[in-house]
């Protein structure tokens, strides 16, 4: 089983990044002409993961991290990395045999957080029932969209993606990557459906297609 361990160094690499940037330029002079400058523009306007609120986790629980979906917290302790004690949540997730391990500290900010209330599940299924909303801008730039969706964690977020690129009988098929990132969102949607419903995936996945059917 592979391991990995959150990056604590982000945010302090963040902060020096963005103190050591260029300095800003100073205004032009009284009279002088103002440049007709554009902020760059490196993709499309995503909004940014909102930060989950703090929660206590314990050994047992289901829990769902953004990039990964669902997993269980197979143990919380405190071990010495790099010569700094820290306490550490063990997170596994048995489909890909990983186990994540994220400071208790960092975990709010990593957007870990427990399993969807049945209540918001509800309104995630609502948004299924909702029409399709496909922008007309180009495939790649929604895809990035769609991804960045599917990464939040966030289930009303990830049923916006099964409810746009879900096609019924009569519609026309989905295109290959539009078909990746469809299965890529129903899967992320179902294991925290199963996970709610205590069934597997499986279960889970053919519970929403038939859901699917009647809107």
């Amino acid at each position: 089983m592979s391991e990995t361990t959150s990056d604590m160094k982000d945010e302090q690499q963040a902060a020096e990044g963005a103190a050591t940037g260029p300095a800003a330029e100073s205004p032009p002079a009284a009279g002088e002409p103002r440049p007709n400058v554009r902020p760059p523009h490196n993709g499309p306007n995503l909004t940014p993961r909102a930060i989950a609120k703090a929660e206590i986790f314990v050994e047992g629980d289901h829990v769902v991290y953004p990039t990964h979906g669902v997993g269980k917290v197979e143990r919380i302790a405190v071990e010495e990395i790099a010569g700094h004690r820290l306490e550490l949540i063990h997170i596994t997730f048995e489909e890909n045999r990983m186990t994540l391990r994220v400071p208790v500290t960092k975990a709010r900010t990593a957007g870990l957080r427990k399993l969807a209330t049945r209540k918001l599940f509800d309104e995630a299924l609502n948004v299924l029932r909702g029409k399709a909303r496909v922008k007309r801008t180009m495939w790649s730039r929604r895809a990035q969209e769609y991804e960045a969706k599917i990464n939040s964690g966030d289930p009303l977020a990830i049923a916006e993606v099964v409810r746009d690129l879900h096609r019924n009988a009569g519609q026309p098929d989905q295109s290959f990557s539009e078909r990746q990132i469809y299965e890529a969102a129903m899967d992320r949607l179902a294991a925290e459906l199963g996970a709610l419903d205590k069934t597997d995936k499986q279960t889970a996945i053919n519970k929403l297609t038939d859901f699917l059917k009647t809107v």
